[in-house]
């Protein structure tokens, strides 16, 4: 600031010295200057960005004008940093020699387009939480490990990319469906693996790409029909064929592969080949008219098809998508979605709109609704068409049964035991004490969520039963709860299809977090907590008639697309109860170990270990840990409010990143629901209120590090 006062200093002297006939005009050259300056202040929330970024990139002396407090990024030409305005523009700061990480708060810097930290010795997982509405990132020449960043999928303007020379590894997501623009991506020179994702078909604007000296596997025919002009994939472990398009280009360089021998197979029946231009202007030199060509493949197609529908009645393999995923292991890392999509990400090459979603069977359409971070409750109306229901064809077990407000589809089993490979092991999701839950994946790319539930919890007439929690499940309605799409009762078979979510569960981020899973915020922790307490608020007092769940915990919280909870396995409280509760999960009141007698104040114990566990990271019982420590419960409750001990009761990855006296209030709220006395619980709706204003209080935005504990009196509620 004081550089800018100098030079402003200067240019008022040469104005007075060009204007001594009149003070008045030198005034005003004055204030016109003072003015600009004070406009061009940066943006306070660039200001923090920037702030974080520095203390987190442990201060280094060689970033000139930068400070771990306040500053004026725009005003004072902070080194590496370019403005338009008020607004923090692009980061270049290649080839300093800089190390420690970015920072938790670079998603702030939304005006952001260029992120150059290339050349530098950052080492750990590239940071989730990048500038939002990049057009070009290099992080080239770095120590990165882990895998590149979900939050990436989500930049639509990107238009380049470039992470060679680092240490990434593992697969690649499913990400880049909507990265239109990219134009070049750089991923050599790291040791990534597993197959090439299927949404690189929609890199329609990439013309340069890089891959080799990685580990990848299987075919490049997912990029035949890209406009690349220079592409390298050398040294990694593809096989197959070199797909024909892509031999035009000139610069390609496909050395050190496993390349099989011998000509290409054709393209299966009913798919036709996206020849290249230079190809179809070849063909008509040779002699052939388009008309020939057009006779000569629709002749060949004609056979293949007939070929093939002769075997098909004899055998039907599955599909080849099935046999590949069946070979993965059971439990495939998952990779965090961006809190800025909109929409569910299905990892196939079609993103299905689940607003609309049809049975392949010519089933009525299901109407789902969009999910948005509202917190607005609705009541469900029943469709003005009411789609099929049970009838003497399907679902014979059901035929006697109340059917008449059920507005989902049936799905046939023979079609959900193909979309699940037959209920592969490779497709298993998870396992609770009432049924399985797979994944179910459809040849368009839609995904599924199907939980086979265990049979012999049905008493007596079992497609009563049954049929009544489909019609009561249905009428739920809330952005916080998970959605059942349709049902299947066939051959003895009891199964509820939900939504897909591909962030899993909270459980899976708290608890099986490896180089595909990100850290959660503090802030979403705490929003987290508020979304899945406004569910159970709609179950116990909204919806009529009112509802217990019996069975809150997070692998019951499914993270959607903006990491906003959905509570799964709602209105199925009859099937819990009959469930008797073998093992000790830690999520159980101390009066329901057997029958509860009060399942409400249950709910909210078991939402106060959830809450617990999202402030420690720990599980809510561990077996492997000291005697005195298993329990979850009997270790942090005397320790609540205990304030320096919640510092070390915090969980590690949140690397003391969260507000102390907003960590208090979390922990208060805790210590309310888990009470051993049901009737000191507070009702449900005492704790949204309570975690509401914690979550006023962190948008706030207060700046908050390892090396700046904020003060009680920074806050108020």
């Amino acid at each position: 600031m004081a550089s800018v006062l100098g030079e402003l200093m200067m240019i008022l002297n040469k104005i007075n010295m060009r204007c001594r006939c009149s003070r008045l005009l030198c005034w005003l050259a004055f204030s016109f200057l003072a003015v600009t300056l004070v406009s061009c202040k940066t943006d306070s929330s660039d200001v923090s960005g920037l702030n974080v970024m520095y203390t987190s990139m442990n201060s280094p002396s060689v970033l000139d004008g930068w400070t771990s407090s306040g500053g004026d990024p725009c005003g004072e030409s902070w080194k590496g940093i370019s403005c338009s305005g008020s607004k923090v523009t692009e980061i270049n700061l290649s080839g300093l020699g800089l190390t420690g990480s970015f920072g938790y708060k670079l998603s702030d810097l939304k005006s952001v387009t260029r992120f150059d930290l290339s050349k530098n010795s950052f080492k750990g997982n590239i940071p989730y939480q990048l500038p939002p509405n990049l057009q070009l990132i290099d992080l080239s020449g770095n120590e990165f490990d882990g895998n590149v960043p979900y939050s990436i999928s989500q930049m639509t303007d990107l238009k380049e990319m470039d992470l060679n020379n680092n240490k990434l590894n593992g697969q690649l997501s499913d990400m880049f469906g909507k990265l239109s623009k990219l134009t070049k991506m750089d991923l050599s020179s790291n040791s990534l693996s597993g197959e090439l994702p299927q949404s690189f078909k929609n890199l329609s604007s990439l013309t340069t790409l890089r891959l080799q000296d990685n580990k990848f596997t299987g075919s490049i025919n997912v990029l035949a029909n890209l406009p690349v002009d220079e592409l390298n994939v050398e040294n990694n472990k593809f096989t197959g064929w070199i797909p024909n398009e892509l031999k035009d280009i000139k610069k390609i360089k496909t050395g050190g592969n496993s390349w099989s021998s011998g000509p290409a197979p054709p393209p299966p029946p009913g798919v036709t080949s996206h020849v290249r231009h230079s190809k179809a202007e070849e063909a008509k030199k040779s002699g052939l008219s388009v008309a020939a060509i057009v006779g000569i493949v629709l002749g060949v197609l004609v056979v293949l098809g007939l070929l093939i529908a002769l075997f098909s009645k004899r055998r039907s393999p599955p599909s080849s998508h099935f046999l590949e995923e069946d070979r993965l292991s059971q439990r495939r890392p998952f990779a965090p979605l961006s809190s800025g999509q909109l929409s569910n990400d299905l990892d196939a090459e079609s993103r299905a709109d689940l607003r609309e979603v049809r049975s392949p069977k010519a089933s009525p359409l299901i109407q789902v609704k969009s999910v948005g971070t509202s917190s607005s409750i609705r009541l469900k109306h029943p469709p003005s068409d009411h789609p099929k229901s049970f009838n003497n064809n399907e679902n014979t077990n059901l035929m006697n049964a109340r059917t008449s407000s059920i507005h989902v589809a049936p799905y046939p089993l023979a079609e959900l035991q193909t979309a699940t490979g037959n209920f592969a092991t490779g497709r298993l999701l998870g396992e609770g004490s009432i049924g399985r839950v797979y994944r179910a994946k459809y040849g368009d790319g839609k995904v599924l969520a199907v939980k086979k539930i265990d049979s012999m919890l049905f008493r007596g007439q079992q497609g009563t039963e049954f049929a009544e929690i489909v019609s009561d499940i249905t009428k739920l309605d809330h952005p916080n709860i998970c959605e059942v799409v349709g049902y299947c009762s066939e051959q003895g078979q009891i199964m509820l299809v939900y939504e897909y979510f591909r962030n899993g569960s909270l459980h899976e981020f708290l608890h099986l977090s490896d180089d595909f899973s990100k850290p959660l915020t503090w802030n979403t922790r705490v929003r987290i907590a508020l979304g899945t307490a406004r569910a159970i608020e709609y179950l116990h007092e909204v919806c009529s008639p009112s509802c217990v769940h019996m069975s809150i915990k997070s692998s019951n919280i499914l993270l959607d697309a903006e990491l906003n909870p959905r509570l799964s396995d709602c209105g199925l409280a009859l099937l819990y109860e009959r469930r008797s509760q073998e093992l000790e999960t830690g999520y159980n009141a101390p009066e329901c170990t057997e029958v509860c007698a009060d399942p409400v104040k249950g709910d909210v114990y078991s939402f106060g270990v959830v809450m617990l566990e999202l402030m420690t990271g720990r599980m809510p019982f561990d077996s492997r840990k000291p005697k005195y420590e298993q329990s979850l419960v009997r270790w942090a409750s005397p320790q609540l409010h205990d304030l320096d001990a919640l510092g070390r009761m915090a969980d590690p990855a949140l690397h003391g990143l969260y507000p102390p006296k907003s960590l208090s209030g979390f922990a208060d709220v805790i210590a309310l629901c888990v009470q051993s006395e049901p009737e000191f619980r507070p009702p449900i709706s005492q704790v949204v209120q309570a975690l509401v204003r914690l979550g006023q209080m962190n948008q706030r935005g207060m700046d908050f590090s390892t090396s700046h504990r904020i003060d009680d009196d920074d806050y108020d509620y």
